[in-house]
């Protein structure tokens, strides 16, 4: 089987995959590499114009299918250990791919999951076919990632709720058709409070406040809230469950984070090695230098001990294991911190030629350190992995 180098083959012929997963990889690797070129282009358009470009083209070559399955194999298109796959091949190839594609797939989530009947045939075949973008509007300026403390708040009414507040940093929030907003309507305290929303970009009230630019371009919006009125079929779930949604959404998805950044760091680490390979230094090439071979050594053992953490975590998730949540947790940190010292340690390899603007160590260097917050920051993840491991341990000792 030939694959594309954003793989590593041997990884792939491990028990944990089967032959459906190691075609997609096939498949999604030749399909990447086809374009090329055209990743060039999109680096030149903005990140909103790329970002409803590549839904498109992604939902046009059937990688969305999973969002509104018609079969068996449609569904398992949507395993997470598929995600992963994906993930990794399009961070590989174009970070603006693989951003379109997590989020779209992000955002559809919680409406596979928990969805009404009623509501996924109105939502989910346009966010398949690429007509309708989505967003997942949790973060709030003044929470953090400490969604427990959200703020924006969804008053009941006779007919509906009237939601009020502000979420920012939310990714594709300037291009999306469609929110999903964690809100705050009060059953209870702290997170007992919170329900989920689905409500149109252009209900009236909803806006989007300001475009954020980060430092790796993508699309990133502040929204606002002001009066905006939804129907009582506009809850997702129940009332009072919007905090167990967003968990739920966050706990899988944390996984292909790390997927992505092993998609990134294979990147640095191929150029790196191919730059060395050909570099003249010292009378010889730099690939000669025993110091120069230990870097690449290292990135190599970060890279094997990334790819495995990513893969167990799918592979437990896909498999129903209840303490999947902590092994998505432990690929998140380990991958996405791994990945930022494989890229610097590609920055250093190139040398001066490694911090010009737009190269493709530069542009890695700034689309990896996102990953290390998006999700749950890695400090957040240690007090996640500590907290799991002190109820297993009082799990075994009963």
């Amino acid at each position: 089987m030939s694959l594309d180098t954003s793989f590593d083959p041997e990884i792939l012929q491990l028990p944990f995959y089967d032959e459906a997963h190691r075609n997609l990889a096939r498949d999604i690797g030749v399909w990447c590499r086809e374009r090329t070129e055209q990743w060039e282009g999109v680096r030149q358009e903005t990140p909103e114009q790329a970002g409803l470009r590549l839904v498109k083209e992604l939902a046009q070559s059937g990688w969305f299918r999973f969002l509104d399955p018609k079969s068996e194999e449609d569904a398992a298109a949507g395993d997470f250990r598929s995600l992963c796959l994906m993930r990794e091949a399009l961070a590989y190839a174009e970070d603006l791919a693989d951003f379109a594609f997590s989020i779209q797939a992000l955002s559809a989530t919680p409406l596979l999951r928990h969805g009404s009947d009623e509501q996924k045939k109105r939502y989910l075949p346009g966010m398949a076919d690429g007509s309708l973008v989505g967003a997942f509007a949790v973060s709030e300026e003044e929470a953090g990632s400490d969604v427990a403390a959200l703020t924006l708040r969804a008053e009941r009414t006779d007919d509906g709720y009237v939601l009020n507040g502000r979420k920012a940093w939310i990714a594709n929030g300037s291009i999306a058709g469609l929110y999903c907003v964690i809100a705050r309507t009060g059953e209870g305290s702290g997170p007992l409070g919170l329900t989920a929303f689905l409500v149109p970009a252009d209900t009236p009230g909803a806006r989007v406040l300001e475009s954020v630019e980060p430092i790796a371009p993508r699309s990133f919006a502040h929204l606002a809230f002001e009066d905006c009125k939804v129907p009582h079929d506009a809850v997702l779930g129940k009332p009072g469950a919007g905090f167990v949604i967003a968990m739920d959404l966050l706990e899988r998805f944390r996984m292909t984070v790390g997927a992505a950044a092993v998609g990134f760091a294979r990147r640095a680490a191929d150029a790196a090695l191919a730059r060395v390979r050909t570099r003249p230094a010292y009378g010889g090439r730099l690939i000669d230098l025993q110091l120069v071979k230990a870097s690449l050594a290292d990135m190599e053992v970060k890279l094997n001990a990334a790819s495995l953490l990513v893969t167990r975590a799918a592979w437990e998730a896909d498999r129903g294991n209840r303490r999947y949540p902590a092994h998505s947790s432990i690929a998140k940190l380990h991958a996405t911190e791994a990945a930022q010292e494989i890229i610097d340690a590609s920055v250093q390899l190139f040398g001066a030629a490694g911090v010009v603007k737009d190269s493709l160590p530069e542009r890695l260097y700034r689309q990896i350190r996102s990953l290390r917050i998006y999700e749950g920051t890695s400090e957040v993840q240690l007090l996640t992995i500590a907290g799991a491991l002190d109820m297993r341990r009082a799990a075994l000792a009963k």
